[in-house]
């Protein structure tokens, strides 16, 4: 089993895609990255030697911010838009959509549940 950047990754799927299940890389990435080191995409993570699962480690740790490092960065710049108070900061601070979407209608995945007006009937 291949562990990279404190991810365990799905040995039965080939590297090109196992490789996106780490936060912060994508299917560009993630190619890009096959490139550098010169794994063959269509190789499965099962199959990896042990030198090119070292090699994949050292690309991800030096070249990539992934997982808790990147988490975190997202994190600070929201809270700096916050503290500003720019108009994404406010926008965050009330849970509202940051991107411009309308939220007369749908917005729920930001909004939460609805909000009963008059109260449960009896």
């Amino acid at each position: 089993m291949a562990r990279i950047a404190g991810i365990d990754l799905n040995k039965n799927k080939r590297i090109e895609i196992a490789l996106t299940g780490i936060y912060g890389i994508g299917l560009t990435s993630s190619r890009r990255l096959l490139t550098m080191t010169g794994i063959n995409p269509d190789t499965k993570v099962s199959d990896l030697t042990e030198t090119e699962v070292r090699r994949l480690r050292e690309i991800i740790e030096n070249e990539f911010k992934v997982e808790g490092a990147l988490r975190q960065e997202i994190q600070v710049n929201i809270k700096r838009l916050m503290d500003l108070g720019t108009y994404k900061g406010l926008r965050h601070r009330r849970g509202l959509p940051v991107r411009g979407q309308r939220t007369h209608t749908n917005a729920r995945t930001r909004k939460g549940k609805k909000a009963r007006i008059g109260g449960k009937k009896r």
